[in-house]
C-alpha cells in the first residue's frame, strides 16, 4: 500500500447546512468542527442526492443518483451489480471499517424468503466491516447501558425518554435524556472508534464514522439540553399559516395534514403542524444542544489523531446524509422538496501539500454527496468507476475551480407507499409516480412531479421558496429552460457502466 494514507470518513445524521459555527451561524457554537473547516474547505452549496437515510447513504456511498441506484424508500434493496466507496477502497488493500450503520437494504436475489437480511433495511453495505454495527435497535449500546446499570436497556423508546414529560413549562423536549452524556450513543461510537486507531497506529486504515445524533428522538443528555435558551431561537421560516403554506402543493398539504410529533420525540401528541411556537423554539435549542455534543466528539477525534501523529497522514471528510426542517415551512423532518432538507455541510480536510493554497477557504461551487466516493478515490490514486455520477473535489479543495464545474444541483425524492411519511395512498397515485426531482442554481429552482403540478421558484426574489411561478406567463421562458436542463441532466447522467463499451473483431474496447 506505500506510505501511510488514512481516511476517516465521518456522516453525522439530520444536520442541516446552517447548523454550524463556521457557515455563519450567530448562536451555535462548533468550535472544533470550525477549526477543522478552517484547516480544510468548507462546501457551503453541497446537497444530498435523496431522503431519507437509505436512499441518500445508497447515494453517498455508490456516487450514483437515485434514479440510477433504484433506492427509494428505506426497505428498498440496492442491487449487488453496483460497486461502492468500501469495495473500490478494499481494491487497494483497505479493509474499510464501520462505526455506525449505513442503512443498506440486501439484494434479495438468491436469499431464502427467511434470511434475516430480508427482514431489515439496516444491513451493512458491502465491503464494510462491521467494527460496531448501530441499527435502529442498537445492541451493543443497549447491551453498555445494562452494564452501566441502567434499567431501560430493553426499549429504545424507553431510552430515549426524557426525565420529566415537561420540565416546568419548557416544552417536550427540554428535559434531559435519562443517560448521562458521557454514556450517549455519541460517546460510545467515538469510544470504540478511538479504540479501533489507537492499534493501528502504525498502519493505514478507512474508517467510517455513522453518528446517529442529531437523528431524532429530539432529546439530549445533560448538559447539552441546556445549553440553548429557547428565547435565543431564530423564529421558523414559514407561512403565516398552515393554510396559507398548504396552499403550494398537494404533497406539502399531504405532510402538514399528517406529520406527527411522535415521529420526533417520544412524548409528542398531535402532529407537528399543531406544535406551539414556544415548544418548537426549544426543539430548536435541543437540536443545537445535540449537534454541539457530536461537534465535541469530534474534537476528541482531531485531539488524539494530533496526539498520535495521524492528522497529516489523514484524510478527513465530515458531512451529512439529509438536513431537517426544524420547524421552516411548518415541517419536521426532511420529506419534501425544501433546501433545508437537503442541503448539508461538506468539511474536506487533505492533508497533502497540495491543498495548502484552498486552507479555510468556503467552496461556493455546487457540489454534490455524490461527489464524496470519486473525491476519496482520487486521493488514494484509483481509478473512478463509470457508475459514478459525480465527479472529484480535489481542484476545489486545492483552491482551483474547473471551467466545465456544474452550475445547478440536483436531488430526487420518492414517497411511494413502502414505508412511514409517505403520501400514495391519500393522494391516489400509482407506486411509480410518486416521485419528483428538483434542479436548482443561484437564480431559479424547478421541481418536477411524475404526476403532480410542477413548482418554479426564483431564488433571487423568493429565496426560501413560497411563491410557486410555475403558472405565471411571465417566468415560462425560464421555466422551460430549466425543465430542459432537467431532462438534459437525466439523458446525461443515466447509467453508464456498458455504455462505453463496443465489441470488435480484436474483442471489447473501452473508450475512458
Amino acid at each position: 500500500m506505500g506510505a501511510r494514507r488514512n481516511i476517516l470518513f465521518i456522516v453525522i445524521d439530520q444536520w442541516r447546512a446552517d447548523a454550524i459555527g463556521c457557515a455563519g451561524n450567530p448562536i451555535l457554537r462548533t468550535p472544533n468542527l470550525d477549526r477543522l473547516a478552517a484547516d480544510g474547505v468548507l462546501c457551503t452549496k453541497h446537497f444530498a442526492q435523496a431522503s431519507p437515510c437509505g436512499p441518500s447513504r445508497a447515494a453517498l456511498l455508490t456516487g450514483t443518483y437515485q434514479h440510477n441506484n433504484g433506492v427509494m424508500r428505506n426497505g428498498t434493496p440496492l442491487s449487488r451489480r453496483f460497486t461502492n466507496i468500501a469495495l473500490e477502497c478494499r481494491n487497494a488493500g483497505y479493509d474499510p471499517a464501520l462505526f455506525g450503520y449505513t442503512d443498506t437494504t440486501a439484494d434479495p436475489t438468491g436469499l431464502s424468503p427467511d434470511d434475516p437480511a430480508l427482514r431489515t433495511y439496516e444491513s451493512v453495505m458491502p465491503g464494510f466491516a462491521p467494527e460496531l454495527h448501530l441499527p435502529e435497535k442498537p445492541f451493543p449500546w443497549m447491551a453498555h447501558l445494562q452494564a452501566k446499570g441502567y434499567g431501560f436497556a430493553d426499549d429504545v423508546t424507553e431510552i430515549y425518554g426524557p426525565d420529566a414529560k415537561d420540565a416546568g413549562g419548557s416544552g417536550p423536549t427540554f428535559a434531559p435524556a435519562r443517560f448521562k452524556a458521557e454514556d450517549s450513543i455519541t460517546v460510545f461510537l467515538t469510544d470504540a472508534l478511538l479504540d479501533y486507531i489507537s492499534v493501528r497506529r502504525n498502519d493505514s486504515w478507512f474508517a467510517h464514522a455513522a453518528y446517529i445524533r442529531p437523528h431524532p428522538p429530539f432529546i439530549a443528555p445533560a448538559p447539552y439540553n441546556a445549553l440553548y435558551a429557547a428565547a435565543d431561537m431564530a423564529a421558523p421560516i414559514r407561512a403565516a399559516t398552515v393554510a396559507d403554506e398548504a396552499r403550494q402543493h398537494p404533497l406539502l398539504a399531504n405532510y402538514l395534514r399528517t406529520q406527527k410529533q411522535a415521529s420526533y420525540f417520544v412524548t409528542g401528541e398531535g402532529i407537528v403542524a399543531d406544535l406551539g411556537d414556544s415548544a418548537l423554539a426549544q426543539l430548536r435549542a435541543t437540536y443545537y444542544g445535540m449537534v454541539q455534543e457530536v461537534d465535541d466528539q469530534v474534537g476528541r477525534l482531531i485531539d488524539k489523531l494530533k496526539e498520535w501523529g495521524l492528522y497529516d497522514d489523514t484524510l478527513i471528510v465530515v458531512t451529512a446524509d439529509h438536513g431537517e426542517m426544524l420547524g421552516d415551512h411548518w415541517m419536521l423532518g426532511k420529506q419534501g422538496y425544501f433546501d433545508e432538507a437537503y442541503n448539508v455541510p461538506l468539511i474536506l480536510r487533505d492533508p497533502s501539500a497540495a491543498a495548502n493554497a484552498g486552507r479555510g477557504r468556503k467552496v461556493e461551487r455546487f457540489t454534490e454527496a455524490v461527489d464524496v466516493m470519486p473525491t476519496v478515490l482520487d486521493w488514494l490514486g484509483l481509478p473512478i468507476p463509470r457508475q459514478c455520477d459525480g465527479r472529484s473535489l480535489l481542484p476545489l479543495a486545492h483552491g482551483s475551480a474547473p471551467a466545465d464545474w456544474r452550475s445547478e444541483v440536483h436531488w430526487e425524492f420518492d414517497f411511494r407507499g413502502l414505508g412511514a411519511a409517505d403520501s400514495e395512498q391519500d393522494l391516489g397515485l400509482p407506486m411509480d409516480a410518486c416521485s419528483l426531482a428538483v434542479i436548482r442554481g443561484d437564480r431559479h429552482k424547478y421541481v418536477h412531479f411524475a404526476a403532480l403540478p410542477p413548482l418554479f421558484f426564483d431564488l433571487e426574489s423568493d429565496p426560501h421558496c413560497f411563491t410557486d411561478l410555475s403558472r405565471d406567463a411571465a417566468a415560462a421562458p425560464a421555466m422551460l429552460a430549466s425543465a430542459q436542463k432537467l431532462l438534459s441532466w437525466r439523458i446525461l447522467s443515466s447509467g453508464r457502466e456498458l455504455t462505453g463499451m463496443t465489441t470488435s473483431p480484436t474483442g471489447l474496447k473501452v473508450r475512458p
